[in-house]
């Protein structure tokens, strides 16, 4: 159930969505702006494992793959409806991640990492190798716009309404689940999953459920993804990218839903940034890291905003 303060949030999403045409005519920027709804869709599915359930993955960018390779695979070589494609894929991916969810989530701290880390290492390999479904390293072409009626998503502005409705409607169930009874159960298994169980929680069973719930929300991003640019290939879906996303969740705030928002938008408007000298973004992005580290270990959002709760506690005090 939304809070008072989420209605006025996602209300000004709202009409930032819709207004954004309007002021944009850019195509270049309108693919920057869709890059980072993409991205979205995931560092909020890695926010509610990360932040929320306090269980580190670096596999999402398999999870992704997956979702792309899914929808791609069955629309181009099976001739499988759009739509039903996305929803094959989306399921797909959540079955894997129970199977690799059920025994990884038994263990913890770097054992969890390193197990989510070599699974995403398997996936992309795989990707690369079974040529005959994924095209292999020279990629998959031919993936179809999506479709809904005779409207075909065939241009940057059109998809650009279709993602960021997908970022609207995933982050507002979210934000309902997190304010719920599974919501509360989460925060206390990040608090302590001793404590936890001492209260009733059932910790292994909620961890795997929020492991698939993120490995889904990335799945979908994945086929958006597929669908938009109409080509895949491995390379978009390696370790890095996992890397990419954890550092946004970090950037934008642990257990904070708007922070994975934000940190999307920061570190892809700095990838793009720095496009021209591709050598030394990782540098460039280690250095960024390490200074919110520093100056706002809660991450940028959650720092300005308790910044400003502080001041203006002392104003009342004073």
């Amino acid at each position: 159930m939304l809070k008072h303060k989420d209605y006025f949030c996602f209300g000004i999403l709202a009409l930032v969505i819709v207004a954004i045409p309007l002021f944009v005519e850019s195509k270049y920027y309108f693919i920057v702006l869709n890059v980072i709804g993409l991205n979205t869709l995931v560092v909020v599915g890695l926010n509610l494992l990360i932040g929320f359930a306090g269980q580190i993955s670096l596999g999402h960018a398999a999870f992704y793959g997956l979702g792309s390779y899914f929808s791609g695979i069955l629309t181009v070589n099976y001739g499988f409806p759009l739509w039903p494609a996305m929803l094959v894929g989306m399921l797909a991916t959540g079955a894997v991640a129970y199977l690799i969810g059920y025994p990884s989530l038994k263990l913890r701290g770097h054992y969890l990492v390193m197990a989510t880390l070599g699974f995403g290492i398997i996936i992309n390999i795989l990707m690369g190798e079974l040529e005959q479904f994924t095209g292999g390293h020279d990629g998959l072409m031919g993936i179809p716009p999506l479709t809904i009626g005779g409207l075909a998503f065939d241009n940057d502005l059109k998809n650009f309404y279709l993602i960021w409705s997908f970022v609207f409607f995933f982050m507002l169930a979210a934000r309902n689940l997190l304010n719920s009874r599974v919501g509360r159960a989460l925060r206390a298994i990040n608090g302590s999953e001793v404590a936890a169980n001492s209260l009733g929680v059932n910790t292994a069973e909620y961890k795997v459920k929020i492991f698939v719930l993120s490995a889904m929300f990335a799945s979908i991003s994945g086929s958006l993804y597929a669908h938009y640019i109409t080509f895949i290939s491995p390379s978009s879906y390696d370790f890095y990218y996992s890397i990419q996303v954890v550092t946004m969740v970090i950037v934008g705030g642990m257990g904070s839903l708007w922070g994975s928002l934000f940190g999307a938008g920061i570190l892809t408007f700095m990838s793009e940034a720095l496009h021209v000298a591709k050598q030394y973004h990782i540098i460039a992005h280690g250095i960024f890291l390490c200074l919110v580290l520093v100056f706002l270990p809660e991450g940028i959002t959650v720092g300005i905003y308790n910044f400003f709760l502080k001041r203006k506690t002392r104003k009342l005090i004073n």
